[in-house]
This record gives C-alpha cells, structure tokens and sequence, in this order.
C-alpha cells in the first residue's frame, strides 16, 4: 500500500515541488536531531551547519560560500571547429558534451566550483596534500576533466577514466594541449574487468607508475576499493583522495580499510548534506572525502 501511495505521489507532484518538501522534512530532522545532543556534545564544525541550517534551505554544501557561484555569472563559448561547447577554467579549455547547451553548462559549472572552493567539504587538495611535479594521477570519475585541468601543468602525467563516449569527446579536445602526458582510458573503474570495467590491480599491471589517485564515482567507491586489493597490499607510496558522502557509512569503513593498509588518514573540512541519497539517516552530515597519504 505504502508503495503504491508513493507511486501515486511522484505522479501527481512535480519533481522541483517534492524536492523542496523533502528539503524541508530534512531541514527540520535535522535541527531536532542535534537539539537532542548537550552541546559540548556536538562538534564546532557542526554547529557551523546548525547555524546555517537555522537560516537557510538544506544544500549539498550548508555553508554561506556557495551563494558566490551563479551559474548567470558562467561564460560559455563555442568553438566554430568542432560546435562544441566551452568555458575558461583558469585560462584553460574545459568542454562539455555536444548535447549540452548553455544553461546545464552554466549550471554545471557553478556546481564544479562549488565542490572545489577552498572552504568547501568537497574539495580535493589542501595546501599540504595535492598532486606534485613527480606524480602521476589516475582520475576516476573524470567526467568535465576539471580536477586534472587544475593540475595538468603541475603533474608528470595523468590518466582519465570515463567510458561515456560524449565525455570521452569533450575530454579529448580539452586535453589536446597536454597531449604528451594524457592518457584517456575508455572504462568505468571497479572490481572487475570486462568491456566496460577495469580493476585497479589489472591497471596496475600495466601502469605502475601512479602515485596519486582521485575517486569520485557517485556511490561505487566500494568497487573501485575491492578491485585496489592487490595495490593496497603492495605497500607502494599513494596519496588518495576519495570521496565519503554518496553513503552513510563511507566515511567509517573507508577510513579504517585504509588505515589497515598503512595510509594516514585525514578527512576535509565541513560536512555534506546528501540529500539525493534516499537511504540517508542521521546524523545526517556526512564528511567529503577522505585525503590519505602513504609513504
């Protein structure tokens, strides 16, 4: 019965509505969760979020910074060779699928520079862990490429994991310039090999050379970690960066696998709302990711 209502509830309200109802009920969960909790009991970093909360809708990032990003504010260019789309990303190229027009550009972007903002749960480095002049990266989950543009020129190489054919597109004129130090590797990443997968043991094999690894996979981290078996196991100097908010106990069980293997472990700033997971609960602010350094 109780599926049924449901059903009948997702055809009758619109999407952007049973958004902003669920925003709501979990804005209010939230707030009353916390009030249960002495507050020498609660984290200041969570206060921080308490006190947004109180004054502001619930967002992926509960923190003032993200009201700087406007998509209106997102140039978008196109280049007359290819008709395919475009933005300046630190005065780099950074395109986008063919069938993308401007206002998902802009809106995308606005939300790739939100996760990377310096104050921001979501970002990947900090000042004393990013990608050198003598690592090579593994992007997986490159997606828009935007963190390996960011570091293209500081890097030795890199190698992007997309299997999306109108990504892989995008991905190749965005990497024309660095072409001599970029590999795209056509494959989803995960625990096992296939026509669409690859391992990080079976990778290894072949391209032993990789000292850093950024993953963000949307909720399939787990994959990607049960196919890095053999890697972890190797004791090789990586650094890591993985992100923890797609599930509730991300950031617990990957930070113990990880110490298991050796890596000290450190998680970013802040907290993430999650509220596209429908299986979240509380305490419902989730770490970002995790940066994890073996020497």
């Amino acid at each position: 019965m109780e599926k049924i209502l449901f059903s009948i509830y997702r055809v009758l309200v619109p999407k952007p509505l049973r958004t902003r109802i669920l925003k709501k009920n979990l804005r209010r969960k939230i707030l009353a969760y916390f009030a249960e909790i002495p507050d020498d009991k609660i984290y200041e970093d969570q206060k921080q979020v308490l006190n947004y909360l109180k004054f502001n809708p619930v967002s992926i990032f509960p923190y003032p910074f993200q009201d700087l990003y406007l998509p209106v504010n997102v140039e978008v260019f196109s280049d007359p060779e290819t008709g395919m789309k475009y933005v300046n990303q630190d005065g780099k190229r950074m395109y986008f699928k063919k069938r993308w027009n401007m206002k998902r550009i802009q809106k995308g972007c606005s939300e790739l520079a939100k996760e990377q903002d310096f104050d921001s749960p979501h970002r990947y480095i900090s000042d004393d862990f990013s990608p050198g002049s003598n690592d090579v990266l593994a992007d997986i989950g490159a997606a828009e490429g935007n963190f390996s543009l960011s570091v293209i020129e500081k890097i030795r190489k890199a190698y992007l994991f997309e299997y999306d054919p109108a990504w892989i597109a995008a991905l190749s004129k965005t990497f024309a310039p660095w072409k001599d130090k970029v590999e795209i590797v056509p494959k989803y990443v995960g625990d096992s090999d296939d026509r669409k997968h690859i391992s990080l043991d079976s990778f290894f094999k072949k391209n032993n050379d990789v000292t850093f690894l950024k993953i963000d996979v949307e909720g399939t981290e787990q994959k990607v970690l049960d196919g890095c078996r053999s890697v972890f196991e190797s004791k090789i100097p990586l650094k890591v960066a993985l992100c923890t908010y797609h599930k509730n106990n991300d950031e617990k069980d990957f930070a113990a696998l990880l110490l298991g293997y050796g890596f000290k472990v450190t998680f970013s700033k802040g907290y993430m709302i999650n509220f596209y997971d429908k299986k979240i609960k509380a305490p419902w602010l989730r770490r970002g990711l995790i940066r994890a350094v073996r020497e």
